[in-house]
């Protein structure tokens, strides 16, 4: 399973699950992120938290333990 926290600068990926429950999913669903959409990553912070990724036409900042709860390929 790769999450988006494995994937490096520049690449594009596709969203195929999110996991985690509650608030947490809908909170990552409001940002924009679900199944199928594309996401390419701009950067990633020193430590590795946050990713900097374009989703759907804009700049979005995901924490670490976010990121590692969206599954793509």
């Amino acid at each position: 399973m790769k999450t988006l926290r494995n994937v490096k600068i520049g690449e594009t990926v596709r969203v195929v699950r999110l996991h985690g429950e509650g608030a947490v999913k809908r909170r990552i669903m409001d940002m924009g992120v679900t199944r199928g959409v594309e996401i390419y990553v701009r950067k990633v912070a020193p430590l590795g938290d946050p990713v900097e990724v374009n989703v759907r036409g804009y700049e979005l900042s995901i924490r670490k333990a976010d990121a590692e709860m969206i599954e793509v390929e």
